[in-house]
């Protein structure tokens, strides 16, 4: 079954469309819940561009996802995933 992904207004604050973000979300090198969050997951993956991005999203259920922060990697998670 597909994931299905809804974006909150915020997922296009720093100007990442929909289709780089679902195929960084597709290419993730990471996609881990964040410490001291019950429903707060981080990505790291690909836009269509092969450039990185870091993508924050909520689960709503066991198909959809809602992402609410979409941008270009941040250094730090540069540096701390090696790209």
């Amino acid at each position: 079954m597909e994931q299905e992904i809804i974006y909150a207004p915020s997922a296009f604050k720093h100007d990442i469309a929909g289709m780089d973000i679902e195929h960084a979300i597709k290419t993730h090198i990471t996609d881990e819940l964040m410490a001291g969050f019950d429903n707060k997951y981080f990505v790291i993956g690909y836009d269509r561009a092969g450039n990185p991005l870091e993508i924050m999203y909520n689960r709503i259920d066991e198909v959809t996802i809602k992402v609410f922060h979409a941008m270009k990697c941040r250094r730090h998670f540069r540096d701390k995933f090696g790209i």
